[in-house]
């Protein structure tokens, strides 16, 4: 008995089931017509859209196509680990420049990884800025309200900087309507990055390095401009004999030897050190520069039809059980005593 009285429970449960699923498309199809014209209406005013946008130039477009050129660059973190950032920057003699107090008064420098220094660097005022008066953003983006704030905020939802730490690249994007302008951005971005952190001293190679070249040039003028002396007395003494011009002639072959005895050291220091920053990997160097892009990076027309139309579907079956339920309110006229108003109701 018991078991026959579980079979019956089990059968009614799915009958109630089966009559509310039939329910539920019954409502759809009262509806159909609904449901339809607003997913076609929906669908043809987001293609409307979409194709309007891409017709219109890209400054009156109200979806213009945007383009995302990128930069590539190395950093090394493992230099990093031997130290702390603050006392890095205490070892390069350049704790008190202008970017080193910035980064000591944010709190970043305490035990900082130079991947997350440059992430940092791409959200900070002075970076932002040098952006923004280079290119001259307040003008171009139309700003007169907080010109300065406003501009920081404008450049940093279109500028990103991602790490990747399993190989070490750093990749900073800017995305405009204009792919030339926007690759322009990118680089600025990266060399001007790179400038920082030769500021800052942390790669101690390459501080080097940038200090041999100025050396060697400084070295080679020298070397030069006495050679030149040296011609202009022997060509003044080939005229008749001059005592004061011989001894000078003399001392200057002599600081020209001198000269080019430094100039050769300094060279060697030159080859040696790159030989030695071949075997190293740098703290922070530019793989690859941002090159125009010829395809866009956002929106997608696609994508945005698709999104709209199911959004639409899911509105007007929304919608659907919605109207049915407020006419089975009318139709019962017990909901409908509850709902007027007390006066009526006595």
């Amino acid at each position: 008995m018991e078991t026959t009285a579980n079979e019956a429970a089990v059968s009614m449960h799915a009958a109630d089931e089966e009559i509310s699923l039939i329910d539920l498309f019954a409502v759809l199809l009262h509806y159909k017509k609904l449901i339809f014209s607003i997913v076609a209406g929906a669908m043809v005013t987001v293609l409307v859209y979409s194709i309007v946008s891409l017709v219109l130039p890209p400054e009156k477009s109200p979806l213009p196509n945007k383009y995302t050129p990128y930069a590539l660059m190395l950093i090394n973190d493992e230099a990093s680990s031997g130290g702390t950032f603050a006392s890095l920057l205490s070892s390069s003699g350049l704790a008190g420049s202008a970017f080193s107090s910035l980064l000591s008064s944010s709190g970043l420098a305490g035990g900082t990884t130079y991947s997350e220094l440059a992430v940092y660097l791409v959200g900070m005022n002075t970076f932002l800025d040098a952006i923004v008066d280079e290119f001259d953003l307040i003008t171009r983006y139309k700003i007169n309200k907080f010109p300065r704030a406003a501009s920081r905020e404008a450049l940093k939802s279109n500028l990103k900087a991602d790490y990747d730490s399993k190989s070490g690249v750093l990749s900073l994007k800017f995305s405009d309507i204009d792919p030339v302008f926007a690759q322009s951005v990118v680089n600025f971005a990266a060399n001007y990055m790179d400038n920082i952190f030769m500021e800052l001293g942390l790669d101690k190679n390459q501080l080097e390095k940038k200090n041999l070249e100025e050396a060697i040039q400084t070295s080679y003028e020298q070397v030069l401009e006495l050679t030149n002396q040296i011609r202009e007395k022997e060509g003044s003494s080939a005229y008749g004999y001059n005592p004061n011009g011989v001894v000078e002639t003399a001392i200057l072959n002599l600081e020209l030897q001198a000269q080019e005895e430094v100039y050769k050291q300094l060279k060697t220091q030159y080859e040696i050190l790159k030989v030695t920053m071949a075997s190293e990997k740098p703290v922070f160097q530019i793989l690859e520069r941002a090159e125009v892009p010829d395809r866009k990076s956002k929106p997608s027309r696609g994508k945005l039809c698709i999104i709209v139309t199911f959004a639409a579907l899911f509105l007007s079956i929304f919608i659907a059980f919605m109207l049915n339920a407020l006419e089975n309110i009318k139709n019962d006229p017990t909901a409908m005593k509850k709902l007027s108003p007390a006066k009526s109701r006595k």
